[in-house]
């Protein structure tokens, strides 16, 4: 079994980046944002706390995002729903149930897991750590670019989030010990991939 944690702020290209090397790896790609934008999704749904139903929510992270076996795969991806999703993240109660759950689904095979917390607390053991980040302004505007907004709307959220990810009092963001961190801001996708995948044993050469 070999697990690749990816971990950095918001709109580093993570997703993007573990996706592509999962295909390169030949490895499951695991996006552990969307478990908890379909949790944020789903408590708003139903006007509950996110934390009243983290723990009973069935998520199956995928190429589509099932929630109780509802596709939630284009609804996730709002704003709306990120910006919930990043509130519910910092709750303690929602981190654990969501952080029991990444560890069941990684606990066999080989896996690319990003977040922002996977090498410090969902598998702080994994054979690959990395810290993928990029300038603030390059995160706001490829973010933009995916979601059709204004870069600097994205910019001023996104400068909230950062600060909330930070200061959180459970599973701050933070590089893990032993991560190598990544500043992606004047690379290629196609370099960045390689260069993770470069650190992954048996793949060198």
């Amino acid at each position: 079994m070999t697990v690749v944690a990816i971990d950095g702020p918001a709109g580093a290209g993570k997703s993007t980046v573990a996706r592509a090397v999962a295909d390169e790896l030949g490895f499951t790609y695991l996006d552990t944002g969307a478990m908890y934008r379909g949790i944020a999704l789903a408590a708003a749904e139903r006007r509950v706390a996110p934390a009243t139903i983290a723990s009973t929510l069935k998520i199956e992270p995928g190429e589509r995002i099932l929630v109780d076996g509802r596709d939630v795969s284009d609804e996730i991806r709002t704003p709306e729903v990120s910006e919930a999703a990043s509130r519910a993240a910092a709750d303690p109660e929602v981190r654990r149930a969501v952080v029991e759950q990444q560890r069941r689904l990684i606990a066999a095979g080989d896996w690319v897991a990003e977040g922002r917390d996977i090498g410090t607390v969902v598998a702080p053991d994994a054979e690959v750590k990395v810290f993928l980040t990029a300038d603030p302004e390059e995160r706001a505007r490829r973010r933009a670019v995916e979601l059709g907004l204004d870069p600097a709307r994205v910019l001023a959220e996104q400068t909230i989030r950062d600060e909330r990810d930070r200061t959180r009092e459970h599973s701050p963001l933070e590089p893990a010990a032993g991560a190598v961190v990544l500043d992606s801001t004047h690379m290629s996708l196609r370099e960045v991939v390689a260069r993770i995948a470069e650190l992954v044993p048996g793949t060198r050469g």
